[in-house]
């Protein structure tokens, strides 16, 4: 009898960190649900893979319902769900702005919010678990960005929340990311600052993310439980 093919929906899957998700999984054999919302190009490389994608707007709360639909449909039995979409607004953004404020709080805890909730019987019917990315910054707010900052935290409880709810058939941790992969927009001299001011002294890459992902997927004793991988920068926020 063959073993049942394992499924995963990540959200933001079209770059960075979640495209890298996506592919380690597939890489595994996973059934990967891919969501996008603009990052198109990475998620057709996902697809040529065996992917699937849906697109939908996580600021829009009536497109992540679409999605959960579509979710429900494809998948019976969810065994991972990585809530990883997310979007980085500045203090002047968020007060300019109506639009960018809501997309922080509805991308980073309303989405996640919904899609654990409404997703709980695929996840428990595959005993699955739930991986957030949070911030290191949950803990000790950057000033500079505290809408985010504030959306992350509650994400942070959110994770908490549904620990305790979903037990046992659902285990539900985060990952505290610190300086994993700088933008393209970001100068020598910030780079140099941030290295500075990390322990390690590291760009860390997303390999130990993955890394993370792994053993909190792997680990059937660990719950509400949130790593920081972050080369040891939140000691120094």
């Amino acid at each position: 009898m063959n073993a049942r093919t394992k499924t995963a929906l990540i959200t933001g899957a079209g770059r960075r960190l979640g495209f890298a998700l996506g592919q380690a999984l597939l890489n595994e054999g996973y059934q990967v649900i891919a969501h996008y919302h603009s990052s198109a190009t990475g998620v057709a490389e996902l697809v040529a893979q065996g992917a699937v994608a849906l697109q939908a707007d996580l600021a829009d709360l009536t497109q992540v319902r679409q999605l959960i639909q579509q979710v429900q449909q494809l998948a019976p039995q969810l065994d991972l769900l990585i809530n990883n979409a997310s979007c980085f607004f500045d203090n002047d953004k968020v007060a300019t702005s109506d639009e960018h404020l809501q997309a922080v709080f509805s991308v980073h805890t309303m989405a996640p919010y919904l899609l654990m909730e409404q997703l709980t019987p695929q996840l428990t019917q595959a005993q699955g678990c739930v991986i957030n990315l949070t911030d290191i910054y949950v803990e000790s707010p950057n000033p500079q960005y505290i809408a985010y900052c504030a959306a992350k935290a509650g994400l942070a409880n959110l994770t908490l929340s549904f620990a305790k709810k979903l037990a046992p058939a659902v285990r539900v941790n985060a990952i505290q990311p610190g300086p994993i992969l700088f933008l393209p927009e970001h100068e020598s001299d910030y780079r140099q600052q941030v290295l500075a001011e990390t322990p390690l002294q590291l760009e860390g890459g997303l390999e130990p993310v993955i890394q993370a992902m792994r053993l909190l997927r792997d680990n059937p004793f660990i719950t509400g439980e949130s790593i920081k991988v972050d080369g040891g920068r939140a000691l120094l926020i």
